[in-house]
């Protein structure tokens, strides 16, 4: 195992090629359960996961960082829950914008964010237009993201659209969905164990390297990237071939 330093992770990348990095954020709940905390401070410490990770991705020359904040199906949570990350994220991004801004972060968010009030969605707008020339990480956010219904989306809007039958590749349905401004993943990472996709960039991680870790997203530092990294430049992508 080489050592865990970032010179090494910046070479590993170089050799690479690993440009867009996506995590499946996973286990706050279960953080907090095991700490005898309440779950909002589970999500509370996976913020501060999120600003790290942010940082070592900026740190080890990782330009796109995706984030699965919020699905489709968290509405299902209980409202308590649900109205408190709701809360969190726009505390946290009112809070953090000009820190982000000041790092050259260039925020980014998909998903239906029509769905979300709208001191939220106006917060969302501020964010982007702030960094949107800044040229350092994008940072990508998905909120109220659900990749079926991402497709379903970018279907209609193809028949919307006219588009004929001989006109539609999968160059084209890539530029109708919300990742359209952005390379597809070459990692994706899940915290806290579970082996699932989750709904989660369906499409976009079709020849993606998958890697799930043990530790819960608020415990996932810049060393524990550091380890995923090491095991990425270890791997033979194929893409099928």
């Amino acid at each position: 195992m080489q050592t865990l330093n970032e010179e090494n992770i910046i070479k590993i990348i170089k050799e690479t090629n690993l440009k867009h990095i996506a995590i499946i954020m996973d286990g706050n709940r279960r953080w907090a359960k095991e700490h005898f905390l309440p779950s909002m401070m589970g999500h509370k410490k996976g913020v501060d996961a999120l600003k790290k990770i942010t940082r070592a991705c900026d740190d080890f020359g990782v330009k796109y960082l995706t984030l699965y904040a919020f699905s489709t199906e968290n509405w299902n949570r209980k409202q308590e829950e649900v109205d408190f990350l709701m809360d969190l994220l726009a505390t946290t991004l009112k809070s953090e914008l000009k820190e982000l801004n000041e790092n050259n972060v260039k925020m980014n968010f998909i998903g239906d964010l029509t769905q979300l009030n709208q001191n939220l969605q106006n917060i969302l707008s501020e964010s982007k237009e702030t960094t949107k020339n800044n040229t350092g990480v994008v940072l990508t956010v998905a909120i109220n993201y659900g990749s079926r219904d991402e497709i379903v989306s970018a279907v209609k809007n193809i028949i919307k659209d006219g588009v004929r039958e001989e006109e539609i590749t999968q160059e084209l349905i890539s530029k109708y969905l919300y990742t359209s401004d952005l390379p597809d993943p070459d990692f994706l990472i899940r915290t806290s164990g579970e082996k699932r996709i989750s709904n989660y960039l369906l499409w976009q991680i079709a020849y993606s390297e998958i890697y799930v870790t043990n530790t819960y997203w608020p415990e996932f530092d810049k060393e524990q990237l550091a380890k995923a990294i090491i095991e990425f430049g270890l791997r033979q992508r194929r893409y099928g071939k």
